[in-house]
């Protein structure tokens, strides 16, 4: 079974403690808004996510690490110009931030931050601490999902310090402090945001997650999910909201893959699945954005935007239909997953 792909398309999840949430399938992810790469300013920001709002995005993800607080502060200013019961807002917690000196800034790919370093801190009282943050930066009440941020290896140096991240979540209370807002109705979701799905997977044998934010690892040139974490998900009824359904840029014609230099490997996948899609005139970025929302357990896909421009592109792409001989075609050579559910 698959669902209506449009850009008016909503979908409705329901929480394990039963309340409901209505997701635009076209959200925004907001990491861009952080000076991701380059610097923005404060009017094109404002710009950008007006236009996102126009488009009828109403899933809106943030997070403290994204521009240390500046992603937060300018996804805050549209969210105060609009009635609270119309959208629907995410952000993240695991990090919290001290005063540093110049040279010790670590923000990594966001650029032009305030002077400030983030460590880790998964701990009862770094999660309230920063949930707490998190609403002054945005100027709200409330946030709807609450997710923790970055536990993976990519943040934690391989698979073993995945795992003993996981491990401080919940031995040092950082969990249970999820727990209780959720269960005071502070927030209505929780569960982690983070770059691969095996740290979800490990979070659905441990405790009770609502919803994952899986960013990079269910697209169209990656599958995995669907032999793993998917399936999970619908038996335990959690949701999963797809970030970075371009892999960073090669979907949509940049020359980067996981923020970083194509592979050769993947550079020939990309080209293969490209064929594929000129053969039926369709722009790989469409197809790109119409796979990752046809699996049942998906709630909503956020692409991001740095710009009006891009942002009404997402948007225009869930427009067009896509003939089901493409998605033939990418089955039958190969080169998407087999029981890849396909975009009605």
């Amino acid at each position: 079974m698959t669902q209506e792909i449009s850009t008016t398309a909503r979908r409705e999840f329901i929480t394990r403690d039963g309340r409901s949430l209505s997701f635009s399938l076209l959200g925004f992810g907001s990491a861009p808004l952080g000076n991701f790469l380059r610097p923005l300013s404060e009017a094109d920001c404002d710009a950008t996510l007006e236009a996102a709002w126009d488009s009828g995005m109403r899933y809106f993800d943030t997070a403290p690490f994204y521009g240390f607080g500046l992603s937060e502060t300018r996804v805050g200013r549209l969210l105060k110009k609009v009635k609270r019961s119309d959208y629907v807002i995410s952000t993240k917690v695991g990090r919290l931030f001290e005063p540093c000196a110049e040279e010790e800034v670590n923000s990594g790919f966001f650029i032009n931050t305030p002077q400030l370093r983030f460590y880790y801190d998964y701990s009862y009282d770094g999660v309230m601490r920063s949930y707490e943050e998190s609403l002054g930066r945005l100027g709200i009440d409330n946030v709807d999902i609450l997710y923790v941020h970055d536990v993976d290896a990519f943040c934690h140096g391989g698979r073993e310090g995945s795992e003993a991240a996981i491990q401080t979540l919940l031995k040092e209370g950082g969990w249970r402090a999820l727990t209780e807002l959720r269960d005071s109705g502070a927030v209505s979701a929780i569960g982690t945001g983070v770059n691969e799905w095996q740290p979800c997977a490990r979070l659905l044998e441990l405790v009770d997650p609502d919803l994952f934010l899986l960013a990079g690892r269910y697209t169209l040139l990656e599958q995995e999910p669907l032999d793993h974490l998917f399936p999970q998900c619908a038996e335990k009824g959690a949701g999963v909201v797809i970030g970075g359904p371009y892999n960073s840029g090669i979907l949509a014609g940049q020359p980067t893959y996981n923020y970083a230099e194509i592979p050769p490997e993947i550079a020939q996948r990309a080209d293969a699945i490209k064929a594929v899609c000129q053969a039926h005139d369709v722009p790989i970025i469409r197809a790109a954005l119409h796979f990752v929302a046809a699996p049942e357990v998906v709630v909503s896909v956020i692409p991001g935007g740095q710009n009006v421009k891009e942002t009404k592109q997402n948007a225009a792409l869930l427009d067009e239909k896509i003939p089901a001989a493409l998605w033939d075609d990418l089955k039958a050579k190969g080169l998407i997953h087999p029981e890849s559910p396909i975009p009605s």
